[in-house]
């Protein structure tokens, strides 16, 4: 039988999730978003700078799932799509200022910022790579597929791990005030990204 601790947890977990679902279906409210079961993190529903980041990518693994849900080159895809781009480049250049610029300058765990922020930057790519090419062919939807298996690697190596082992390194106060970096910079950094267009040649 569960504590009451445990049931309180749950409860939790799944509220945050749902709030994160219910800000991406306001973009298509019609489509669904089954993101279906995610990978165990003690951090979604937590106060902190971690709770934060897992809630959006909660929120973002809802615009992939219902992406997936469009077909052809339709409002809804398009508008999906642009609200994606915009959340993740929001998202990452705010994650890299509130904290891995900080986990950075610490040799236990410059490997795994260093790590993130190359991962943000190959998914730029990608995006970049799908906003240039016609979003209703077949082989648009194959290099969308790569993007959301990309991302959802990524989200799972943060929670998982590169979280767990950044927090290790940071004391309270640090975590509590860079949710409110990360809440400020994401706002402005959403704002002022842009979805660009370039073909991602092959090496």
């Amino acid at each position: 039988m569960r504590t009451q601790s445990a049931l309180t947890k749950t409860t939790g977990n799944s509220l945050a999730k749902s709030t994160a679902i219910a800000k991406a279906k306001k973009v298509a409210p019609k489509l669904p978003a089954r993101i279906g079961t995610t990978p165990a993190t003690k951090f979604r529903g937590n106060p902190d700078v971690f709770g934060r980041l897992v809630e959006d990518h909660d929120r973002h693994r809802a615009l992939l799932a219902m992406i997936a849900a469009t077909q052809g080159k339709t409002p809804e895809r398009k508008r999906l799509f642009k609200e994606l781009v915009l959340e993740i480049k929001g998202h990452a250049a705010a994650e890299e200022q509130a904290l891995w610029s900080t986990v950075l300058r610490n040799p236990a765990t410059t490997e795994d910022a260093r790590h993130a922020v190359a991962e943000h930057h190959e998914m730029d790519e990608m995006m970049a790579d799908l906003a240039a090419r016609d979003m209703g062919s077949s082989g648009w939807l194959r290099r969308f597929a790569a993007l959301r298996e990309e991302y959802l690697h990524h989200v799972r190596e943060e929670e998982q791990e590169q979280f767990v082992a950044a927090e290790k390194h940071l004391t309270a106060a640090d975590i509590r005030h860079m949710r409110q970096v990360f809440n400020r910079r994401k706002q402005a950094e959403k704002s002022s990204a842009k979805v660009e267009k370039k073909i991602k040649l092959k090496p």
